[in-house]
């Protein structure tokens, strides 16, 4: 703290006094403390009183390469020395050009175009804005509409907003963008009628998609988006079968296929991109978080070369931009942040390693307050219930008094940092570091079982 200049105390009254949180009942403040995180390293956290913590879910899903890497800090501060800033509106700079040719190295299928943004909110905004006047372009105007899933989370821009699948986080805010459309997820713990055929589910769940867009008219839908695992309501994995499905529903009509990877890219789930994990390929995708770790502030949406052509010619333009997008000193932390996956074969640390993670998660199922296990790579979400025969919900009040009441205090004092959320079925997700091994999985293993034994027990 001192090399802050300003002590713990001093800091918690100007949080409470001045500092808005996202997301956050600011209420909660009233009589308990800030948590004020003033240094990391590896998959730990150190807070302004100097006890440690197991970052469980990274930061915010970002910081994938682990806290405290210089490395990442020295590109930002050579670059900032060179060139701190210059936009990409009618300019270009060597590190936008030289990371937008490698991210497309590494896309699958002809994702050669780069179109960079600060963050995954506004990737998924230039995703929707892009499907809707490319369409125009083309000479098919009435293509606007797009489809989302029930209960995922895209962004809080207002377009993004309209197409998060939320209705808590978004009736404040009506009305909102209209064209947005949702259709079934692939939460196959809460689908009784499919039994043990999760094949079948998928089937179902992707025909879904189909319905939707005749039900909606296909001359009236210009795009379908969809993350790998999707992440609220507790990290729903595809079943298989299920995006080759979809992508063959998408090509039928003449809809665009969006992967929002802004969680799911860069060695989440063990491969550079979700869509390579489950092997589809979309006409864009939607990326950030993992991008730089969190070093410094980027996003970006990956477009097919066959979107970018009515671009090319004439007078045309993509009518759209950030001020920081795609900045010098974001790009070169990137560049950096890749040179690391590559150097130390984080995404390689993954796949050796995910079996390992759900083993000790899946270790949990024996407690009767544990319903549903489920994620894929580093990302994980525990379902918990009041009867895991029934598979009985909390209410309400329930989960209130069991999240916010209980186990998120719990868990952060116990010296786990994750997420226990009610955005959907109360669930628990974690996302460590891509460099955590063993000793860390037992750990959160450890942390889990005594704070849920807890929660059963007050229940």
């Amino acid at each position: 703290m001192a090399a802050l200049g300003i002590d713990d105390a001093a800091l918690q009254e100007a949080a409470k006094r001045h500092l808005w949180m996202h997301f956050t009942r600011m209420s909660s403040y009233a009589e308990h403390e800030v948590p004020i995180m003033v240094r990391g390293e590896g998959p730990w956290v150190y807070d302004s009183r100097g006890k440690k913590y197991l970052d469980g879910l990274s930061g915010l899903f970002v910081v994938n390469a682990g806290h405290g890497r210089q490395e990442l800090a020295e590109a930002a501060q050579r670059q900032a020395g060179t060139l701190a800033y210059f936009p990409l509106w009618s300019y270009a700079h060597p590190n936008a050009i030289e990371l937008s040719e490698r991210l497309a190295s590494l896309t699958p299928g002809d994702l050669n175009r780069v179109f960079f943004t600060t963050g995954g909110g506004e990737a998924v905004e230039s995703a929707w804005k892009l499907a809707r006047q490319y369409f125009r372009a083309i000479g098919q105007p009435g293509r606007y509409k797009i489809l989302s899933r029930n209960i995922a989370y895209h962004g809080t821009t207002m377009g993004a907003l309209s197409i998060t699948g939320l209705p808590d986080i978004k009736a404040q805010f009506e009305p909102l963008v209209p064209g947005s459309v949702r259709v079934q997820n692939t939460n196959f713990y809460r689908a009784p009628e499919h039994g043990d055929d999760v094949e079948a589910f998928g089937q179902w769940a992707a025909d879904d998609i189909e319905t939707r867009i005749e039900m909606e008219g296909p001359d009236s839908v210009a795009a379908v988006i969809l993350e790998p695992v999707q992440n609220s309501g507790g990290c729903f994995p595809p079943p298989p079968g299920y995006f080759q499905r979809v992508r063959e529903i998408c090509d039928r009509h003449g809809v665009l296929l969006v992967s929002d990877e802004v969680i799911c890219a860069f060695g989440r789930l063990g491969s550079w991109f979700g869509a390579e994990r489950y092997g589809y390929v979309p006409d864009m995708i939607t990326c950030a978080k993992g991008l730089t770790s969190g070093y410094s502030p980027l996003g970006a949406l990956l477009v097919s070369d066959r979107l970018m052509e009515p671009f090319l010619t004439g007078t045309s333009y993509f009518s759209h931009g950030f001020t920081f997008g795609g900045h010098p000193v974001s790009t070169a932390v990137a560049l950096a942040n890749l040179d690391v996956f590559e150097k130390e074969d984080l995404i390689g640390n993954v796949s050796r390693r995910a079996a390992d993670f759900r083993k000790v998660l899946d270790g949990l199922r024996d407690l009767p307050i544990v319903g549903d296990v489920r994620g894929d790579g580093y990302f994980y979400g525990i379902e918990m219930v009041k009867d895991k025969d029934t598979k009985e919900t909390f209410d309400d009040d329930e989960s209130e008094r069991l999240l916010r009441g209980f186990l998120s205090p719990a868990l952060f004092e116990a010296g786990l940092v994750c997420r226990a959320d009610d955005r959907g079925d109360p669930v628990i997700q974690l996302a460590p570091p891509l460099v955590c091994e063993q000793e860390h999985f037992d750990l959160i293993g450890d942390v889990l079982r005594s704070v849920l034994t807890e929660a059963w027990n007050r229940l």
